[in-house]
Order: structure tokens, then sequence, then C-alpha cells
């Protein structure tokens, strides 16, 4: 009433139609596998999503725009994926995440300019992102392949085992880690025997288990994810393989499904994005807080770097005061962000967040089966230097 005394009726109609004041609500649009062999890794990016939006909402949202999002099902197929990201971006959401699969990211990186989106990938590994097929709109989040496969050798270089298979998803991101494993390998005078790359979706490891069994390995570098990771660990277990030889991974042995396999994962070695055990103040506020929402549960390795990713789209929009796409684009490149993996930038040169990683195996903490990390590796050694195929 005291606004209409000093503005007059139709002041005060304007005033309430603006933009600004009318606080549209920031539309975030998540294509991404809620069903098929990667459901499992989907539903832990929706958690994640749903567990930012409604944190940083409580507190009023950002510059006092509510976030709202929308969930798409991709299946992990790349088509599915772009078809389903298109849909979004004609929506209204034009800032865009969720993708599982590289070749989903793949797809989706070159449309973005087009639809005037932006992009960021959590969990897409692809070297390629962030290189030749590098996108002005398309940021990670996440480690890089290039980045597990500096971070492996710190631990290979210290093993006995001479003689390793590869045990990989038939994706972009299986045979870019098996690639990586391989120049890895070679550097560190290890030879690499055997390699088998299986379908998403694959329910019978039999072939790959007995090939891995006759190649003489002393040891086996798993490139699974989701329910493939559970189907081959349980195999092998099965079949003996993984009491005779070492075996290590990357996106392996989470969370989520150390749940699933139980003992059947103690000891196994690997590459830890994020752990829940990290022990640092924010990480701590971060587990506390996810484990009041989600009770007797930890933030897997997919959700907090989803959540990473989330923190820094927030940043962005915030530093922007805008949620454009373009103006968020702009606000990403060199942006330095207090996350809850510490301090990190995205770096301008191909939009890769910079941070470090970490290894570990999975052991008791607190009574119970986790991925315990073992080394933390800093960014200067863990990340690899920008690719220069990428022209942004």
């Amino acid at each position: 009433m005291k606004v209409r005394g000093l503005l007059g009726a139709s002041a005060l109609a304007i005033v309430l139609a603006s933009p600004a004041l009318a606080a549209d609500p920031i539309k975030i649009g998540v294509a991404t596998a809620l069903t098929g062999a990667y459901g499992d890794l989907g539903n832990e990016v929706r958690r994640a999503v749903e567990f930012a939006v409604e944190e940083v909402n409580a507190k009023g949202g950002i510059d006092g725009r509510l976030v709202e999002t929308q969930f798409l099902d991709t299946q992990a197929k790349a088509d599915i994926s772009r078809q389903q990201a298109e849909k979004l971006v004609n929506d209204g959401y034009t800032l865009l995440t969720g993708a599982i699969a590289s070749g989903e990211a793949l797809a989706i990186a070159p449309m973005l300019e087009r639809w005037d989106a932006v992009y960021i990938g959590t969990i897409p590994k692809a070297d390629a992102l962030t290189g030749a097929e590098c996108s002005p709109r398309y940021f990670r989040a996440n480690v890089p392949d290039s980045a597990d496969a500096a971070t492996v050798g710190t631990w290979l270089k210290d093993q006995p085992e001479k003689k390793w298979a590869i045990m990989g998803s038939d994706t972009a991101w299986g045979r870019n880690s098996g690639a990586s494993f391989v120049g890895t390998s070679k550097g560190l005078e290890r030879e690499v025997v055997t390699e088998g790359y299986a379908g998403l979706g694959t329910s019978d490891f039999a072939p790959y288990i007995q090939k891995i069994a006759d190649s003489g390995a002393e040891g086996v570098w798993v490139a699974l994810a989701g329910r493939d990771a559970i189907n081959f660990a349980q195999q092998a277990k099965q079949f003996g393989l993984l009491d005779k030889v070492k075996v290590a991974g990357v996106s392996f042995v989470t969370d989520s499904t150390v749940k699933s396999l139980g003992d059947v994962s103690k000891g196994i070695f690997g590459i830890v994005n994020y752990s829940s055990t990290l022990d640092t103040p924010e990480n701590k506020a971060f587990v506390a807080a996810w484990n009041k929402k989600y009770p007797g549960t930890w933030p897997a390795n997919f959700e907090a770097d989803t959540y990473v990713g989330m923190q820094m789209l927030f940043a962005a929009i915030d530093k922007a005061d805008s949620a454009e796409p373009e103006a968020v684009a702009e606000a990403l490149s060199g942006l330095t962000v207090d996350s809850i993996v510490g301090e990190v930038t995205v770096r301008p040169e191909d939009h890769q967040l910079v941070r470090g990683n970490f290894f570990g195996r999975i052991a008791e903490h607190d009574g119970v089966l986790r991925p315990v990390i073992s080394a933390t590796i800093d960014a200067a050694v863990a990340m690899p230097a920008a690719n220069r195929d990428c022209q942004l």
C-alpha cells in the first residue's frame, strides 16, 4: 500500500511486470539416463541436482531468482540424448547437464551454440570433449581420462605386476580409458596383453573373463560403470579371477556399487575421483547435509561431481548477474570456485575444471566398506596441460 501511494496504480503495475522484479525462475534442463544400463547413475545425477537446487532455493535462490529443473530420460544413448537436450532447450531450459556416457556429450556439444545453450558436463570423461571436439559452450566439472591416466601412473609404477589386461565399456569413454592405460603402461615398462570391450547392458562377461584368465595377465584395469560394473565384478568373483589377479579401475567400484557388491569389492584398487571420506570442512558439511536429506547414505562420486558442477553453474550465474547462456558462458571461463574438493578454477583454454585427483581402494571405514583415499594427487601432477587441439 505504501508503494501504491508513492507510485500510483499504473506505475505499480509496470514495476510488478518488470522482469527483474518478477524474478523469473532459472531453468536447468537435465537429460540423463534414468533407465537402462546406466539408469542407476542417472538417478545419482538426479539426486545431486535436486539436492543442490533445494539447497540454493532454501537460501532464496540466486539473486532472488529460484531455480527450477526438468528431467528427461536418455537411456545413455547419444541420439536420444541430443533429442532430449534439444527438447529441453525449446522449453526454455537452456542451462543443461546430465549426460552419463561420453558419446552423449559428444553428440550435444556441437549443437550448443546453435541452440544458444550452455552445458555443464559432470560425468563424461572422453578427452575429446576438452580436446579436438571442444565447444565454447561446453564446460567440464569432472576430471578427464588423461587426468585419471596421470593419477594411475603414480600408483602403477610401484606395483610389481608387469602384465595387464583391460576390461572396458565399448563406448567412447571405455575405449579412451583403455587407450590412456595402454599409454601409461608403456611409459612404465608394463605390457597390456589383452583388451576387451563390452557393450552397454552386457549380462554375460564369461567370454571376457576367460580371455583375461588365458592371457597370463597379472592385473586387470577395469573401465566399467553402473550395472555393467556390478555384473562383471560378480562374475569375475565366481570364476575366481578376482582372487588370481590384481584389480584396479576407474568409475568401477563406487559407494553405490560397493553397496551392491559387498565383500566382492573389498581390496579393489582404483581412481577415486571423490570419496565421502575426504577430510575437509567443506566436504564434511556436504556429507552431513546429504545424509540428512538421504538418511543412511553417503554421496557417491558421480553425485559429488554433479554437485561440484552445480556449484560452478550457480557461481557463474551469480557472477554474470544473468542466466542467459552467453553471459553464463563468459562468466564460467576462468571462474574460481570454493568447492567441496577445494578451490578449483575453470581453465579458459579448454573449459576444463582444474582440480586434483585421488587414488585408493575399497576398505572398511567406520565399519562400512567404502572407497577410501590413500593418495591425493595435486592438480599440477594429475591434470595435463590444455590440449592444443582445442580451438575455442
